[in-house]
């Protein structure tokens, strides 16, 4: 059974799937050396006709405006393996042949919600504003008092936008706290997400209450611009957003305006609608405002877990074990 590697950056196959992982795929396949991308396909358009089984990553074929269908170079595959997180950008065509598609989503999702909690540990500390006011010893006090102004992670609110694989995975990683959490959550119903130990609220709410609000929104049209500047203008005094989704969902410039006049107020911004931040943009030099250039995923020896988990997904495929994490029409529907 022929098997390939495809990824338009070749060196993502090696830096993602470990050594281990790729033994354990030559136990079961017929795996070519050669990491093929999109030029090898269009340039040899019949060379694939017997791949039965395709590897990628980060950089998969079929990321352009037009969505190119490169499953096209693969008429008889049974199965296709994503050491990544989202496949909305090309799983439709691959879906369409009757490919089966495996993600490595759930992976992907751990060091994200890890990256999360970290942050709403720090922010309801006042970490962030203390970090930036103490800048020389006559900047001491103000800073405590920047931090004391904050209630601290006992008995406090949390608000998680978003309760799919990640805001699950920070719900859950937020138990050991004494902490109170909300979920505002469309495809959810107050009974799922009481059964997360969690709350439903609609989103004025969460805003009007919470000390550390978290968006984990799916990246779909409806949830575009969704969190608007009058969702800011509710927050609590000394509180702080995080955002690790994508950056779409926010209403930037709304939110700009808020911060500008609410100084008590702090964002954590991992990502951004534009990536990098336009040079002109005065989220640079705002002090409430925190970047960080799109850093919460997978790097490092975190990556190596993406590969394990499509390999775990393999081997029970071809030994007829019960298989997980398969992507579905229905879920791409849902899905960032």
């Amino acid at each position: 059974m022929r098997a390939i590697y495809l990824a338009n950056k070749k060196s993502n196959i090696d830096y993602v799937y470990s050594k281990e992982s790729q033994e354990r795929i030559k136990k079961y396949l017929d795996i070519d050396k050669e990491v093929y991308c999109q030029e090898d396909l269009e340039a040899n358009p019949n060379g694939f006709t017997d791949v039965e089984y395709v590897f990628s990553t980060w950089s998969m074929p079929g990321g352009s405006e037009d969505k190119d269908d490169f499953a096209r170079f693969f008429p008889n595959c049974k199965a296709f393996f994503y050491a990544a997180g989202s496949v909305k950008y090309f799983a439709d065509h691959w879906l369409d042949k009757g490919i089966r598609i495996f993600s490595a989503f759930a992976a992907n999702a751990i060091p994200v919600a890890e990256f999360t909690v970290a942050q709403i540990v720090l922010a309801s500390k006042g970490y962030f504003q203390a970090l930036r006011g103490y800048t020389k010893p006559d900047n001491y006090k103000k800073a405590n008092e920047a931090s004391v102004a904050h209630k601290g992670n006992y008995d406090e609110n949390v608000g998680i936008i978003g309760a799919g694989m990640i805001g699950k995975k920070v719900i859950e990683l937020l138990k050991p706290y004494k902490l109170n959490v909300f979920v505002y959550d469309e495809f959810l119903t107050s009974e799922q997400i009481e059964a997360l130990g969690a709350k439903k609220v609609t989103l004025e709410e969460m805003f009007e209450c919470c000390e550390v609000i978290s968006n984990h929104l799916a990246n779909v049209p409806q949830t575009v611009g969704k969190i608007k500047g009058e969702h800011f203008e509710r927050m609590r005094k000394n509180t702080t957003f995080i955002n690790t989704g994508r950056g779409q969902q926010i209403n930037e410039e709304g939110m700009i305006n808020v911060l500008k006049k609410r100084k008590d107020i702090c964002a954590l911004l991992d990502v951004t609608i534009d990536e990098p931040v336009k040079e002109d943009s005065p989220l640079y030099k705002m002090k409430n405002v925190f970047l960080t250039p799109h850093i919460a995923g997978s790097q490092g020896n975190e990556v190596q877990r993406m590969s394990e988990l499509v390999v775990d997904q393999m081997e029970n495929l071809l030994t007829q074990k019960p298989v997980q994490y398969e992507i579905t029409k229905e879920m791409l529907a849902k899905m960032a």
